[in-house]
């Protein structure tokens, strides 16, 4: 194995040998493994371990065994403590995806700091077999079936051509010792329902269909590499830059062999929602005029060309939510549903996702820009506070604040969207019947 990862980091020039190493080592099998067999292979490894607080005594167990590992390997040794959960509320985001941003951020300063030449982490062939699947299931392109990639700026993954067995046979056969994580056999979270459940499964129809998915991942990167150069050269084709923003030509797109594909890559990545660029396609003939919007830009149907520009100011736009609407696009993807109360149904706490009590709404809703002056009782608060203090005590940017929007019944602000909804309109146990709204992110 430890052959295959040397050929592996060579085959896609992932490391050199006299430069300084990152080793992210969390103290479980994989990351235990990779920092065994970089070590053996001669590299100059640096261990860097995050301690995230989020397993009470168990954290503090993996601090200690990954600062004994490196010691006895002499190997020089890098820690830090995160406050996890304090992060995750401060940014109104998961947990997992606050660990995430804590340790590449940390790992990043690491890497400057110690002038090395990349930051090496512990994923491997399964990990990617379940992005795969989890990419495929939440809906994705050509590149979320392609996987997690080997290379991601100074982050390398030479394990990627490693299969879990692999690495637990090695861990085996060089009597090494490491620390369980004992939230992997929780299926609670998303990745290990996949691995504890979903691939389980599907080996009782295919024995063999972890080497089936390393296959078809192995396949799909080359699909990619040759679709993204398609791409390239269409968009030389069908898109102009101006001083205005982008110009696509119509009749060029339409010429194109597939117009979704071709206008849905052009588009997504400017925050159009797929629906909405199913709507451009079906109004490609339509009379001039026709506009659409994603949270950072509008799209003008013009006679021959498709423009786009940026930073459209929305500010004085007041946009009408009646009673029968289930979803909006524009200028923001919102979902809304409403559904019984129930003891056993658990209300979101989630920034993105509100629960608020249908009696006390007045449609229809509508749907700004934050004003000067304006106001709202913040959840759990009796008193009502101006929003421009509110946004000093979120330390908003400039730019977030102006981005902001207002959700509003009547005159009252029901929710300050993805931030904070207003106490007034909070579930109660009196609450009937609950109206959900859910911000869905484009990503």
């Amino acid at each position: 194995m430890q052959k295959k990862v040397q050929d592996y980091i060579k085959k896609h020039d992932l490391l050199s040998s006299g430069t300084k190493v990152i080793v992210g080592v969390s103290g479980g099998t994989d990351s235990v493994v990779l920092l065994h067999i970089l070590h053996n292979l001669g590299y100059d490894c640096i261990v860097a371990h995050c301690n995230f607080h989020l397993r009470m005594d168990d954290s503090k167990r993996d601090e200690e065994f990954v600062r004994n590992l490196a010691t006895s390997m002499k190997i020089k040794y890098y820690s830090i403590e995160f406050k996890t959960f304090e992060y995750a509320k401060e940014h109104k985001i998961s947990v997992e995806m606050a660990a995430r941003e804590l340790r590449y951020a940390w790992f990043n300063q690491l890497f400057e700091k110690q002038g090395a030449q990349a930051i090496a982490v512990a994923h491997h062939a399964d990990d990617n077999i379940e992005t795969m699947l989890m990419n495929l299931v939440r809906g994705t392109g050509i590149r979320g079936l392609s996987g997690i990639p080997y290379r991601n700026g100074q982050v390398v993954r030479p394990l990627l051509c490693c299969s879990r067995t692999e690495i637990e046979n090695y861990m085996i056969e060089n009597n090494l010792d490491h620390v369980e994580d004992t939230t992997n056999a929780n299926s609670d979270y998303t990745r290990n329902k996949f691995r504890n459940e979903v691939l389980p499964l599907l080996e009782e129809i295919n024995p063999s269909v972890r080497q089936t998915l390393y296959n078809t991942i192995e396949r799909f990167e080359g699909i990619q590499t040759i679709y993204e150069q398609s791409l390239y050269r269409i968009n030389r084709e069908v898109v102009h830059i101006t001083d205005d923003g982008l110009k696509i030509d119509i009749e060029i797109l339409k010429k194109q062999p597939h117009i979704p594909i071709v206008l849905y890559e052009i588009l997504f990545p400017l925050g159009f929602h797929p629906a909405v660029i199913k709507q451009v396609e079906k109004h490609l003939d339509s009379e001039p005029g026709r506009t659409f919007y994603s949270p950072s830009h509008r799209l003008l149907k013009d006679r021959k060309y498709l423009i786009i520009n940026a930073n459209i100011e929305l500010s004085n736009t007041t946009f009408t939510i009646s009673h029968e609407i289930m979803e909006i696009f524009q200028p923001i993807h919102l979902k809304f549903s409403r559904r019984d109360r129930h003891p056993e149904l658990q209300i979101s706490k989630e920034a993105n996702c509100i629960h608020i009590d249908a009696d006390v709404l007045q449609f229809p809703l509508t749907l700004r820009r934050w004003n000067k002056g304006d106001t709202f009782y913040p959840f759990g608060m009796q008193k009502h506070k101006k929003l421009s203090d509110f946004f000093i005590d979120e330390k908003m940017s400039r730019i977030d604040k102006e981005q902001c929007w207002i959700l509003l019944s009547g005159d009252e602000i029901v929710w300050i969207v993805g931030k904070r909804i207003d106490n007034r309109f909070r579930v109660t146990e009196d609450t009937k019947i609950i109206f959900q709204v859910e911000l869905e992110f484009v990503k």
